[in-house]
């Protein structure tokens, strides 16, 4: 079995490629460009893990895994989000290009990373000491990527996850304040957590680069958890690992603050 993992240097990515023999890497670093099929070398893949790192991207992931189909993949796993099933998310064609694939699929729908703390978009203000967020006092179940990682990795090599959609949560919902505070205690050092106005937070997206309806998509989701939603459990990882998921203090106790 040749395993392509699309991201392979991203937060789970490299967590799949990190469990998987003979895994093939498809990441700029080593000449892989989404956006131009004549370097996505599909020869020989029987698997791939899918994953859009730029959600401004359009259609370039579903006509990547026609692609892949048509040199010879047979298993696929994608990397989704929970709300990718209505129309007008930027991975709703994608998911629909898997599940009419023809072949062997697995949709994993994680909730929020725990990890976004550590390496993703709020690492930055967990490092200046103020993460600023439109989420109030909302709560949610935050997911560890080494999870995510071993549920693809089960999908990528056992025929049984065929055809699931695996919603991925924590074992508890946590709120951001209570979040940062465990982080505060862990770093050894003063940390904040500080709400901000979603239309703020929007122009703040905006200004950054981020394209408007990007920006209000996801603030839009980090709005949900201010509102109450967000903070169901879900059994994912259980159904597909066999085990409870990991906690966000374990994520915690064995991440390393700067």
């Amino acid at each position: 079995m040749s395993i392509l993992i699309l991201g392979g240097t991203g937060k789970t990515g490299r967590r799949v490629a990190q469990r998987v023999d003979r895994a093939r890497i498809a990441s700029r670093g080593n000449g892989f460009d989404l956006g131009d099929p004549s370097s996505w070398a599909l020869d020989g893949v029987t698997a791939v893990y899918l994953v859009e790192p730029d959600l401004r991207a359009g259609p370039r992931l579903p006509r990547f895994v026609t692609e892949a189909v048509a040199a010879g993949a047979r298993r696929l796993v994608l990397l989704s989000a929970p709300r990718a099933g209505e129309e007008g998310h930027p991975l709703h064609a994608t998911e629909r290009a898997v599940r009419e694939s023809g072949v062997g699929w697995t949709i994993l729908h994680p909730n929020w990373f725990a990890q976004n703390f550590s390496e993703g978009p709020w690492a930055q203000g967990i490092r200046d000491g103020v993460l600023t967020l439109p989420t109030g006092e909302g709560r949610t179940p935050f997911v560890d990527a080494e999870d995510i990682a071993e549920v693809a990795v089960a999908a990528l090599t056992d025929d049984r996850h065929h055809g699931e959609v695996y919603a991925l949560t924590g074992p508890r919902a946590v709120g951001f304040g209570e979040a940062v505070e465990l982080i505060a205690r862990a770093a050894g050092r003063k940390i904040d957590y500080l709400d901000v106005d979603p239309e703020a937070f929007i122009e703040r997206q905006t200004a950054y680069g981020v394209p408007g309806n990007v920006a209000r998509l996801l603030t839009g989701l980090l709005t949900d958890l201010r509102d109450g939603r967000g903070a169901d459990l879900e059994d994912g990882v259980e159904r597909a690992l066999g085990r409870p998921p990991r906690s966000f203090e374990d994520f915690v106790a064995t991440t390393t603050w700067a």
